[in-house]
């Protein structure tokens, strides 16, 4: 139950909200909201400054091991914010996201950079090359049964997409286009053009760089 204090402390950036609006509060006085309250020895606003300094230092890669270490945040608090951030994220992402070229691909895929095992993605476009969702459709050493069209353009059809566009990391750091890699791109590609939905690029990435498929001459 929440004291009276405990109370007080939260109903501040509440009203403030109220008042001036949502852009007014200060990033702790958005957490605090967000958590509702603190412990017994840590007040909610405390405890929102140490959360955001954590943000500060590492937000990329942010877990909820990461999140507890905060002494008064659990790991049901932790989980919350690591899904608001994630919902947060990926309508942000969606919004007047335009794939020109394929630095803005690489810039869609950086939390898969460090993975350990690869990540196949396909990331769906309108008409006018703006991102309409990313997503993973498998994880493990590519092959054939892994990556097939069913999975790949299944949600394409769905969400009415004019293309695609296909992506994996390289765990190996190695950015050059295996035999595999260049099969599955073909078996790919006339899927889509029995589909009509267009693959515009397959790109391979590292943490260092990434490889295009459009620009190496290879789709």
């Amino acid at each position: 139950m929440k004291t009276i204090n405990e109370l007080e402390k939260i109903d501040k950036p509440r009203e403030k909200l109220l008042q001036k609006g949502v852009k007014s509060l200060k990033d702790y006085e958005l957490l605090a909201i967000l958590l509702g309250n603190g412990t017994k020895n840590k007040d909610v606003l405390k405890l929102s400054r140490e959360i955001i300094k954590l943000f500060e230092s590492n937000f990329e890669n942010l877990t909820v091991d990461k999140l507890i270490t905060i002494h008064g945040l659990g790991a049901v608090k932790a989980s919350q914010i690591l899904c608001a951030i994630e919902l947060s994220k990926r309508y942000i992402i969606k919004q007047n996201t335009k794939i020109t070229q394929a630095q803005d691909i690489y810039a869609l895929l950086h939390e898969y950079k460090n993975k350990q095992q690869e990540y196949f993605l396909t990331l769906t476009l309108d008409g006018a090359n703006h991102l309409i969702e990313k997503r993973v459709i498998s994880i493990g050493t590519l092959n054939q049964s892994l990556v097939h069209p069913r999975e790949v353009f299944s949600d394409a059809i769905v969400e009415r997409a004019a293309s695609i566009i296909i992506a994996h990391n390289h765990p190996s750091g190695q950015l050059k286009a295996s035999h595999e890699d260049i099969q599955i791109t073909k078996r790919l590609n006339e899927s889509a053009k029995l589909l009509g939905i267009e693959l515009l690029d397959h790109v391979i990435f590292t943490r260092e760089g990434f490889l295009s498929f459009k620009e190496e001459g290879l789709l």
